[in-house]
């Protein structure tokens, strides 16, 4: 007998096996936490090394445990090859810019053997070791390297604490090993000042200053150490410090008996060398730690909290399970889809979901009952893609993460752009903290109350950083005298406010401003507030029009975003100024050297950049045709940066000129010439998981519009994958129908099934095969995609809503 399908009943049983097969799957096993550890091509420097964090984590863990090595850039600690190890040390940045030394590193413990006490090499230069080949082995919760001398390290941990082993060659045995813990050497070599004790029950408490990665501010941490564990006989023999001359800091001498160090804070960077020295006779020595912003005795606290009984396996299992829901949270076959991409998927899940790190209970300023997070690192890289991800698979973290932005507002009067190590650091482009909250009030504001989100708060923020110019709105906030008298930001003009920020970045800032505002009139409306806001800051979101030179050229186009004067004239730079082939030097990097008005993005970059009205700069650029021509040209010249946030959604941009068949085959470009699984595999820093976001919304065919509840939708690189919603407990399922594994490749062959033809939501048919609607993303069913060989021949399709809203053409 033959069936031409299969019968309910059957069908559903398959189904749900296949859902167990799947939930059953131990995705952590699919995260390499090895892709961008090698340097990579970029036009800007900073973004020449990637900087992803390997070592052990839990989701947003403010304890990020890793090696560190001794050559600069070392942004995260580690980095592919064999540089010298100085220490396994306690917190890391994730995939950032900023200080190439790094930030972070602190109080590095690093093991010694086949030496005496008072004799050991416990300074940063002689105690420096070298891998050995293969032997750096990571996975979620976990990592684990071995010297050259096979001295093994590992370490697993806790959102503030965790456990790290030492095991020393059998050649050891019998002998003394010995653990340094270092005081004054983070990453940074930036130690102006600290402290450290030693108690006799093996408990050693230190505090430090340090300076910020990114940022002119210091900041003081603290951690504590248990060296012998409760109610088990102790390997400890021997403890003491050592610290070096201060006449000559390379003489380093070392104290047995001695329980203290303490060095009073100074304005310029100690060089001092400090730490304690400890002596076991184990082979195997496990410490526990526990770090904190408050106290020292909070940090223990949270080590005696977090890791009570000491149990290794516990607490990287339990690390291992918080990443396994994170995961699962983006369901797919993992044995029938193409193996790289999955690798990349959950790779890029893994990485997205590092920072911004919880510290609550651990801030410092201020008293409060509101999360607390950091590595805010900065809202720049992460307005585009990160915050809109959380917002899909992760609101219940989400609406945390942007209670701590509201409640910088409640305490500083603005929105947080950029936070480092605890302290503010610089606002890149505009005050890009504003996308993020409006985001949240269009996606959950109705929800706000039972995610706890004071709504009304999170609205005035935005009014509040979008009104109102800070004293120094290079921290903070925005240049909102000038821009609000002018409608565009001018060059050499003085506020009379007395009000100063670094006067550079433009024609670059305006743009973002007006997303800005952009963001503030999208919450205005989904939360009903007064038609005069809307009003005002839907006229204020158009604005980047007034940054529109006309009259200039380039390769042939006309039409360009410019500084301009505050009377009224435009001052020049050409357009491939700061672009990866710019035939000059110039700047475009934070900084009073820049001298072109853009921001890490050239003026062919930039002038693509107004997501929430598309329409106007397709009309700005001369129409359908020429923008098209236009697209490609930025591409075929090189202009395209793909490590850089503003080229983020430029793949994506042929769809508002209703060619969704040239964002299929860009984006397929983009992915294959950009990302692999190597360690050279991200083009460019991570960006606190920028990149890492941006990759898996090109997987899943979305990619997401500021502030809005659209989301631009494209031939998945999945044959089928299903999304979970925590808060709404939803499970949405995206199925590919025609699903053609030929064109996971850079350039798919003619006649492969790479293209939308139409689009059901839960059986119902969409009337746009280039966006879909936050609600049907998250609102749990089917939605299947219909893809084949040839284009439609509408593009977008024939309704009038076919096309991705822009303000200009009425959407929003």
């Amino acid at each position: 007998m033959h069936f031409s399908a299969l019968t309910p009943l059957l069908g559903l049983l398959l189904l749900g096996q296949s859902q167990i097969s799947i939930a059953a799957t131990d995705l952590t096993s699919l995260v390499n936490l090895f892709i961008g550890t090698a340097s990579s091509g970029n036009a800007f420097p900073d973004q020449s090394v990637i900087r992803t964090f390997v070592g052990s984590a839990v989701p947003h863990a403010m304890a990020k445990v890793g090696i560190d090595v001794s050559t600069t850039p070392r942004q995260a600690g580690y980095k592919a090859g064999n540089a010298s190890i100085t220490g396994i040390s306690l917190m890391h940045d994730e995939g950032t810019g900023g200080n190439a030394a790094g930030g972070y590193g602190i109080f590095p413990l690093f093991p010694l053997n086949n030496c005496a006490f008072l004799s050991c090499p416990v300074g940063i230069t002689y105690r420096a070791a070298l891998r050995a080949a293969g032997k750096d082995v990571a996975s979620p919760g976990y990592f684990t390297t071995t010297f050259t001398n096979g001295i093994q390290i590992e370490t697993t941990s806790t959102r503030r604490a965790g456990l790290i082993r030492f095991t020393f060659p059998p050649s050891s045995s019998g002998s003394t090993n010995f653990l340094v813990a270092d005081l004054t050497n983070d990453l940074g070599r930036s130690f102006q000042g600290g402290s450290l004790s030693i108690a006799p029950s093996g408990r050693v408490k230190l505090g430090g200053t340090f300076i910020q990665s990114y940022g002119p501010d210091n900041y003081t941490a603290f951690a504590c150490y248990d060296f012998a564990q409760p109610s088990k006989p102790s390997s400890l023999t021997q403890f003491g410090t050592y610290a070096s001359s201060t006449k000559a800091p390379a003489s380093i001498f070392v104290y047995s008996g001695n329980t203290s160090l303490n060095y009073p804070f100074t304005s310029s960077t100690n060089p001092i060398q400090a730490g304690g020295l400890f002596a076991f006779n184990s082979s195997s020595v496990t410490v526990r730690f526990g770090v904190s912003f408050i106290s020292a005795d909070q940090a223990c606290a949270n080590a005696d909290s977090e890791v009570p009984t000491w149990d290794w396996n516990a607490v990287q299992q339990a690390s291992k399970s918080k990443w396994q829901d994170v995961l699962s949270r983006v369901a797919t076959n993992v044995a029938t889809e193409d193996a790289t991409v999955v690798q990349l998927l959950y790779s890029s899940l893994y990485r997205a979901s590092l920072v911004p790190a919880n510290m609550t209970n651990e801030n410092p300023y201020w008293s409060s009952s509101y999360p607390f997070y950091d590595a805010l690192f900065c809202s720049w890289d992460t307005f585009r893609t990160v915050h809109p991800l959380l917002s899909l698979l992760s609101p219940l973290e989400w609406a945390e993460i942007v209670n701590a932005y509201v409640d910088g507002w409640r305490n500083t009067g603005y929105i947080p752009e950029c936070r480092s190590n605890t302290k503010a650091g610089y606002v890149q482009g505009g005050s890009d903290g504003m996308p993020i909250l409006g985001d949240f009030a269009v996606k959950y504001g109705s929800r706000a109350s039972q995610l706890g989100v004071p709504i009304n708060d999170l609205y005035q923020a935005l009014v509040d950083t979008a009104e109102n110019t800070p004293p120094d709105w290079y921290r903070v906030g925005r240049q909102n005298t000038a821009w609000k008298t002018f409608g565009y930001i001018p060059t050499n003009w003085v506020d009379p406010s007395g009000s100063t920020g670094l006067p550079t970045r433009e024609a670059s800032r305006a743009f973002e401003y007006a997303v800005g505002d952009f963001a503030v009139r999208q919450a205005a409306k989904a939360l009903n507030k007064a038609s005069g806001d809307i009003t005002k800051y839907t006229n204020r979101s158009m604005n980047f029009v007034n940054h529109w030179d006309p009259s200039v050229t380039s390769d042939g186009f006309s039409g360009f975003a410019q500084r301009r004067y505050p009377n009224g004239t435009f001052a020049y730079s050409p357009p491939d100024a700061c672009s990866p082939v710019d035939p000059t030097p110039h700047s475009c990097v934070r900084g009073t050297d820049n001298n072109v008005g853009f921001y890490e993005s050239s003026s062919w970059e930039m002038s693509f950049f107004a997501p929430h009205s598309m329409s106007t700069i397709i009309r700005l650029m001369g129409g359908n045709a020429v923008f098209i021509n236009r697209t490609d040209n930025y591409f075929s010249k090189g202009y395209f940066q793909a490590g850089n946030e503003p080229s983020f959604q430029i793949p994506w941009a042929y769809h508002y000129a209703n060619r969704p068949d040239l964002t299929a085959l860009r984006v397929r470009q983009v992915v294959y010439e950009n990302f692999n699984t190597g360690n050279g595999g991200i083009p460019g820093n991570d960006d606190s998981g920028a990149m890492a976001s941006l990759l898996i919304f090109h997987l899943l065919g979305l990619y997401p519009v500021p502030s809005s509840r659209q989301l631009l939708l494209s031939t998945p690189f999945l044959s089928s994958y299903t999304l979970h919603n925590g808060l709404l407990g939803t499970d949405t399922t995206v199925t590919v129908s025609g699903f053609d594994s030929g064109t996971l490749v850079r350039s798919p062959p003619s006649g492969s099934r790479l293209y939308v033809q139409s689009v059901t939501i839960n059986g119902k048919a969409s009337s746009s095969v280039c966006l879909i609607q936050f609600d049907d993303i998250v609102g749990g069913g089917q939605i299947v995609i219909t893809v084949g060989a040839t284009p439609r021949s509408d593009g977008c399709g024939s309704g009038s809503d076919a096309l991705p809203s822009s303000l200009e053409s009425g959407g929003f």
